[in-house]
């Protein structure tokens, strides 16, 4: 494999119904026309923001350096996960996502399973996630019908910190009160079953077909080790937060995990990282850095209090089977 350094990525600012018009002071942005719901990290058209592949797309970038940026032998050359933080002012959508084997029956490469981490939280704020037990397929479609589905929806609390998982055919719902830290497969299917009678397009058949009644999905209660805490550890997606006191090592970053491609996020303040070889790379606050399989070891130091202590945020794929 090639060498390829840690680069910084470019957000891209995605215009959604629900969402707000000023992002501040989580982003500086303010929307000119429809409000921004999400801000996509790693979104196949996201530009690469540093080093020598500055201004190409991730999904070239991927095409082209698939195994320096994933290592030799990853099931798939696609970019794995998509991650984005989510900014609802407004209800979105209740809604469901297919597993990969209902995806590709329909022509899409795969599923969708995600996992919210809480950035911020207001006293009150609270997800829907799941169906209250004994509900029905056949209530639930009479509840789409009748506009009351949201009484068959299990109400979850959340604070800042916590992490939500909610694997493909969980019905759920983003309500306002929070911002989210996403990390999903890198699919943006959605079947929306109930919408609040905005216009949008239903998804009614389709979500029926994809919903589990019975599924995994819920709070995860971090797993605290000597030096991280894994917020989360499924198929598809790892996602660990990390202390950096000063500065860490990428060997210590990673742990006992072979090299393989990561995303540095800082959910407060900012870092940077050097090594030999390369320009340092900025992690700026709420902002993203890859770290391709085949990079060169380096440090990563905490900017220092002009941004505030740096919480680290560190998310590996995870390949089932």
């Amino acid at each position: 494999m090639a060498a390829l350094t840690p680069f910084q990525i470019e957000p891209q600012f995605i215009a959604r119904v629900w969402g707000f018009r000023d992002l501040h002071p989580w982003y500086d942005r303010v929307a000119a026309g429809d409000p921004i719901g999400e801000v996509w990290l790693t979104g196949d058209d996201c530009q690469v923001a540093s080093g020598p592949h500055a201004g190409k797309r991730l999904v070239s970038l991927f095409a082209e350096e698939h195994d320096s940026l994933l290592g030799a032998g990853a099931p798939s050359a696609d970019s794995p996960l998509l991650i984005k933080t989510i900014f609802a002012r407004e209800k979105l959508s209740v809604q469901v996502h297919p597993d990969d084997k209902m995806a590709r029956k329909y022509g899409d490469p795969r599923g969708k399973s995600e996992c919210w981490y809480v950035l911020a939280a207001e006293p009150g704020a609270e997800v829907a996630v799941g169906v209250r037990p004994g509900t029905t397929l056949a209530q639930i479609e009479k509840r789409i019908a009748a506009g009351t589905l949201e009484a068959s929806l299990n109400a979850v609390p959340v604070a800042v910190g916590d992490t939500i998982f909610v694997d493909a055919g969980t019905i759920h719902a983003i309500r306002p009160g929070s911002i989210l830290l996403e990390t999903q497969q890198n699919c943006d299917l959605t079947y929306r079953m109930f919408d609040y009678g905005r216009g949008r397009e239903l998804h009614i058949a389709k979500s029926l077909e994809a919903t589990k009644l019975a599924t995994r999905a819920g709070k995860i209660a971090p797993r605290v080790l000597a030096d991280r805490a894994v917020l989360i550890d499924v198929e598809y997606f790892r996602m660990e937060r990390i202390p950096v006191e000063g500065s860490r090592s990428s060997a210590s970053l990673r742990g006992a995990e072979k090299p393989g491609l990561a995303y540095l996020f800082a959910a407060a303040g900012a870092g940077r990282i050097s090594g030999d070889g390369f320009e340092p790379v900025d992690l700026p606050p709420r902002g993203i850095v890859a770290v391709p399989a085949a990079s060169p070891e380096f440090d990563l130091e905490d900017a220092g209090a002009a941004e505030g202590k740096l919480d680290l945020i560190r998310i590996t794929p995870n390949w089932p089977g």
